[in-house]
């Protein structure tokens, strides 16, 4: 399947029964495939006449208690990003799909990591987060989909897979897994007249003494997903001299740089995060005490390697590497290793 297709896929698998977008490349053929699908299944494909419109009917079809989502791209992202804020501080999970194309302005549909800053700092007004997952392969654009929807209701928040175009329109063999049912508490969700109290889902707070209850609510629940949700994948790490940081697609390709750089004598390794947020600094702080060196590979100009030097708060020099609009190769990569450790002296 393709990548976009099997997180359309893994999202009906996992329960999805809203989707509202409005298309735009590369991340269009997921609402196609909803839109095939979805009706037959009883759920409801809705396609907006703006992005705007679109995530504010997420925030509707979540406030019932269903899974809902939307897909974009780059743009698209930026114009939802008011109701984002809005699904946010109303405690109302879904998953947001963001295929990203490269920027700033319309940019191009070109492979590109550019929206990290605005997928990891909350992108719209105000003081919340998303869990930001970044899949690296058709079989995670799936099963990251199904645990994202798990995430999402276990924390009532929004969750977001960021993607690059490229990893959305790939075709790899998938294998289709049930996920363990789960069942999660939503009594606080508008289901109608049931002779009950009232459920309200409101984000508007007058009182400052209510304003803030809420934002120290959203805190404590933002700690809690830090101390249990950070996750990262290692590869060669434990002898490394210096190790390459890269995330989604980006981390296939730099895996085979590591290997080739071993093989000329380079002692390399990877640290891969799969959350963007909450980001997985333990991973750094121990690497920090044994490296000698650390090279952040971004399909962008520099985003990450912020999060990375916050990390390992000066122990060890964080070096960039990005292109634009392009998928550095993995002899690329391999060069800037060999030529970091021809000026480092190891």
């Amino acid at each position: 399947m393709k990548g976009n297709e099997a997180l359309a896929e893994g999202a009906i698998i996992a329960g999805c029964r809203g989707f509202f977008g409005y298309p735009i490349t590369p991340s269009s053929e997921i609402a196609e495939y909803m839109a095939r699908k979805l009706p037959g299944l009883g759920g409801v494909f809705f396609q907006a006449e703006s992005e705007l419109a679109a995530i504010n009917m997420v925030y509707g079809g979540s406030s019932t208690g269903k899974r809902v989502m939307t897909a974009s791209s780059g743009p698209g992202i930026s114009l939802k990003q008011e109701g984002i804020s809005f699904i946010a501080e109303a405690e109302l999970p879904c998953l947001i799909v963001n295929v990203s194309r490269g920027g700033p302005g319309l940019g191009g549909i070109q492979p590109s990591q550019a929206d990290y800053f605005q997928a990891t700092r909350g992108g719209g007004h105000g003081d919340y987060r998303l869990i930001v997952l970044a899949p690296s392969g058709a079989q995670e654009m799936m099963d990251y989909t199904i645990e994202a929807f798990d995430l999402a209701d276990r924390y009532r928040t929004p969750v977001m897979i960021m993607a690059e175009g490229t990893l959305g329109n790939i075709m790899e063999p998938i294998i289709v897994r049930k996920p363990e049912e789960k069942s999660y508490d939503k009594s606080w969700a508008i289901t109608g007249c049931k002779g009950r109290k009232p459920n309200i889902i409101n984000t508007l707070h007058l009182s400052s003494e209510v304003l803030e209850e809420r934002n120290r609510h959203l805190a404590a629940k933002y700690k809690l997903i830090e101390q249990n949700e950070k996750r990262a994948e290692t590869f060669l790490t434990e002898d490394a001299d210096i190790i390459v940081v890269a995330f989604g697609l980006m981390a296939r390709i730099v895996k085979k740089s590591v290997m080739e750089a071993r093989k000329k004598g380079i002692k390399a390794g990877l640290i891969r995060p799969i959350t963007l947020w909450p980001f997985p600094d333990e991973h750094f702080k121990k690497a920090a005490e044994t490296v000698r060196l650390i090279l952040s590979v971004e399909i962008n100009m520099g985003q990450m390697i912020e999060d990375i030097r916050l990390s390992v708060n000066g122990k060890v020099p964080v070096e960039f590497y990005g292109r634009i609009g392009f998928t550095p190769n993995p002899e690329e990569i391999t060069k800037q290793l060999l030529l970091l450790a021809e000026r480092e002296g190891f």
